[in-house]
């Protein structure tokens, strides 16, 4: 299935960059008081987002409300430099890949808990829980000097709701397309010394034949979650938190047998225990312990396989005027549940050093970080970066920087039957350059990275030195090659009148060094192009996503072609407490494909009502 390349509307994009901005359908004037917001994700440190030199882009409840979005998936590629591909509906196999590199090249934290598996790397998409989710922070380019493994490409952190003073009892239903129906609950509240927040999900879905030719069914999907959140404010200076999230989801799916009812069923469960203290105006330090658990089975022939991590963090930070000062110890372990891997290895650890210092004073701003991991396996493995941001003119700032980056391989990659045991971990090497200008409601940006990563690891068909001799027929895993993941993002957004406009543009070329081939389903430009406007008591919002044409094979001859899809949505208060939502994706009906073989939704109808007493 083809569909022509939508590269008129693409080469026009630039032109439109002279009006407007990013971030899909968040305002600009948003986007704006978002500078005054403070960040976390960045350095593990709260910072203004006005001084993160990192590129950020922060996405709060309200904004995930008002997409409609049913995934967090689909919320993430409306951002720049996200793309995603799904094997059918939103909660089929997902991959999200930012600025180009391997959806398992993100590390994913949810309230500072780790999420990963040492299945298949990477954390499972489709079982993250939009439903629970308060606010999204994404950095864009490699963390390793902060994070350790995996942070390659980027880092995702989610949170869950946190209690305010009061009392705030919520409650929502939705329905759409394809047999969706949702519900949420949720409570939160607090006195000043202790906070709570507790939220319950529920949604099930018909669903849409994914694979037509396959098996002619329909291949739905029933998710529940739940998330909870207590802090106990001891005293000003002191403060304990506990949180706490599970997500389960059963989707089917066509597998090589007819007539046969195949489900895959994810749950994902982090717990966290936070202790912050501020022991002076200038020290304060953050010890937490985390524990998280990624659990994959398939029905009704059974292939299970469990990661646990379980994460120790002692953090040290000191401020000294314009300059930061940080420490932090910290020890991940990894465990790894599964049939096919060797049962005397089924876990490892890295015991890391990292070391930060930040200085900002007037429009110059300085980010070092430099860390050490040792891993109970690989040995150890030495990361760094720098940042500079010099604000040259009122409303302009200019960044460069530069940083290392690694990602292990997963126990299962070196301990099963398809595993070498010799596997060196994949390492990146990153340069970026960006300006930016931001005054009143009127924002721009350009962005130009270059990410090079080495001994890339990939699963090589017929014979080689795997375990137990396998190798010899169904082949294994290999560092196989050294990719470039390279491009540029534009960015703008600005109010005209009535209307808040916004649009990114990202031109980039993700691609195998060694072959000069095309990394497979990443196209070589994508784009949006929104507005919003309001009209009474309605908000009215509209959004064009394109996405310029991609391959689904290494040697690049499966072509898939390039894509155009509008969205709308309206949404208006009910009274004091209510509010309505309507949605339509995918208006024109566009008939596209993200991987080879999987259908999409097609056009998809959302209405939702929410309950919030003020």
């Amino acid at each position: 299935m083809r569909s022509r390349t939508p590269g008129a509307p693409l080469a026009a994009l630039p032109l439109a960059l002279t009006l407007v901005w990013p971030t899909s359908s968040a305002h600009a004037q948003q986007q704006i008081a978002q500078l005054r917001e403070t960040v976390v994700t960045a350095t593990r440190v709260a910072q203004p987002l006005m001084d993160v030199v990192a590129d950020v882009t922060v996405v709060d409840r309200e904004a995930i409300e008002r997409s409609g979005a049913v995934g967090l998936a689909d919320v993430l590629a409306r951002l720049p430099g996200v793309e995603l591909a799904r094997t059918g509906g939103q909660a089929s196999v997902t991959g999200v890949f930012v600025r180009g590199a391997d959806p398992r090249f993100t590390a994913v934290f949810i309230d500072g808990v780790r999420v990963d598996s040492q299945s298949t790397g990477g954390v499972t998409w489709n079982a993250l829980p939009l439903a629970q989710i308060d606010r999204i922070e994404l950095v864009r380019g490699p963390a390793a000097a902060v994070y350790g493994s995996d942070a390659v490409g980027g880092v995702l952190q989610l949170f869950t709701r946190k209690g305010d003073t009061g009392f705030a009892p919520t409650a929502s239903l939705g329905v759409g397309s394809h047999g969706l129906a949702s519900v949420q609950l949720g409570l939160s509240g607090g006195n000043g010394t202790v906070d709570y927040a507790l939220s319950l999900a529920g949604e099930r879905a018909s669903g849409f034949d994914s694979q037509p030719g396959a098996n002619p069914d329909k291949d739905g999907h029933r998710n529940r979650s739940a998330s909870a959140r207590l802090g106990w404010q001891v005293d000003a200076r002191h403060r304990l938190e506990a949180t706490a999230l599970t997500s389960h989801v059963n989707s089917q799916y066509d597998g090589y047998m007819p007539d046969v009812d195949d489900r895959s069923v994810h749950d994902l469960s982090t717990l966290g225990l936070n202790w912050t203290a501020r022991w002076s105006d200038s020290y304060q330090t953050r010890v937490s312990s985390s524990r998280s658990r990624d659990r994959y089975d398939s029905l009704p022939f059974s292939f299970l396989t469990a990661t646990d991590i379980t994460s120790h963090l002692f953090h040290n930070e000191w401020r000294l005027g314009a300059q930061v000062f940080t420490a932090a110890l910290e020890r991940r372990e990894d465990e790894l549940d599964n049939s096919s891997t060797t049962p005397t290895i089924s876990g490892r650890h890295q015991d890391a050093l990292a070391l930060g210092y930040g200085w900002n004073a007037g429009a110059h701003a300085l980010q070092l970080n430099a860390r050490h991991d040792k891993d109970s396996e690989f040995g150890n493995k030495t990361t760094g970066s720098a940042a500079y941001a010099y604000g040259f003119a009122p409303g302009w700032r200019a960044t460069a920087s530069a940083g290392t980056s690694f990602r292990a391989p997963t126990l299962f990659q070196r301990f099963s039957v398809y595993g070498v045991p010799h596997l060196k971990p994949e390492s990146g090497r990153n340069l970026e350059a960006g300006l930016r200008y931001a005054h009143q409601n009127t924002r721009y940006g350009v962005v130009a990275y270059r990410n090079t990563v080495s001994d890339l690891i990939d699963y090589v068909s017929g014979p080689g030195p795997c375990l137990n001799g396998l190798g010899d027929w169904a082949g294994c895993y290999a560092n196989t090659a050294r990719a470039r993941f390279s491009g540029v993002t534009l960015q703008a957004a600005r109010r005209v009148g009535d209307f808040n406009l916004s649009a990114s543009l990202d031109l980039q070329n993700p691609r195998n060094l060694d072959t000069g081939k095309r990394l497979v389903r990443r196209a070589q430009r994508h784009a949006s192009l929104s507005a919003d406007t309001r009209s009474g008591a309605w908000q009215w919002g509209a959004e064009w996503k394109l996405s310029g044409q991609r391959y689904s094979d290494v040697a690049n001859t499966e072509r898939l072609g390039g894509y155009g899809l509008v969205n709308v949505h309206a949404s208006r208060p009910l009274g004091q407490d209510w509010s309505l939502l309507l949605r339509v994706d995918n208006v024109g009906g566009k008939d596209h494909q993200t991987i080879r073989g999987y259908a999409t939704a097609g056009r998809t109808f959302y209405a939702g009502l929410k309950w919030a007493p003020k």
